[in-house]
């Protein structure tokens, strides 16, 4: 069986973003605690890991920036790291591997942006992170059975989004289940008028894909649109 869902986009006020303040700290560990405990459910087959020498002025939060990796998953790839906050030069780093569907998911954002260009439409940009959000979804329905916007363990997809720190003035949402290549669920969503519309909508400026596979080999998809503030 195939479906596709959509989520129009919708408008909100940007999170905090002043790192500086104690209640953005505060909110800034409960979400990297958060992670950690959903990045052990993740499954995904990767390819192999590699290692990155600690440089001076290095933070766990750069290196992860660098390297394209979410930080829960940075820290969970070195356990011998007791205290976040403190590395230090020369120290070795396990850099996680990225997942094997990225190939995949890069494709259908090709895809879509090949569908704007038709139109005269501005190509929207690949978010690494926006990508990474849509693969923890898309990894949580196949995991837990559902195929829905609202997730039991991440909420909407706009809380889920703010609480993997994406800041943006406007969002939106596609889910499909079942199709398996990146042709066939594009093709899907380009047959639905308001799926379509997503893919379309001239409001939208960056774009995150992902892909997981539950035990019996369905494929689930994710699309996240975004307008940066």
């Amino acid at each position: 069986m195939k479906y596709i869902k959509l989520h129009l986009y919708t408008r909100h006020k940007p999170p905090l973003t002043d790192k500086n303040t104690d209640e953005v700290v505060k909110l800034h560990l409960k979400r990297t605690i958060a992670a950690i405990v959903s990045a052990c459910m993740l499954t995904i087959t990767a390819s192999a890991q590699s290692t990155y020498t600690v440089k001076s002025g290095d933070t766990l939060w750069k290196i992860a920036s660098k390297h394209q990796v979410g930080l829960s998953e940075l820290i969970a790839a070195n356990p011998q790291i007791k205290n976040i906050s403190l590395i230090y030069p020369g120290q070795k780093i396990t850099i996680p591997a990225q997942p094997s569907t990225t190939a995949f998911e890069d494709e259908v954002i090709r895809l879509v942006n090949n569908e704007r260009a038709k139109r005269g439409l501005m190509k929207l940009t690949k978010n690494w992170e926006l990508s990474r959000v849509a693969r923890y979804k898309s990894q949580d329905m196949a995991n837990k059975h559902y195929f829905s916007h609202t997730s039991p363990t991440y909420g909407s997809p706009f809380t889920m989004m703010q609480n993997f720190g994406i800041r943006f003035s406007a969002a939106g949402e596609n889910i499909a289940m079942g199709q398996r290549t990146p042709q066939e669920v594009m093709n899907a969503w380009m047959n639905s008028a308001g799926h379509r519309a997503n893919i379309l909508s001239p409001v939208y400026n960056q774009i995150g894909v992902g892909m997981a596979k539950n035990s019996a080999g369905v494929v689930f998809w994710t699309q996240e649109f975004i307008k940066s503030p």
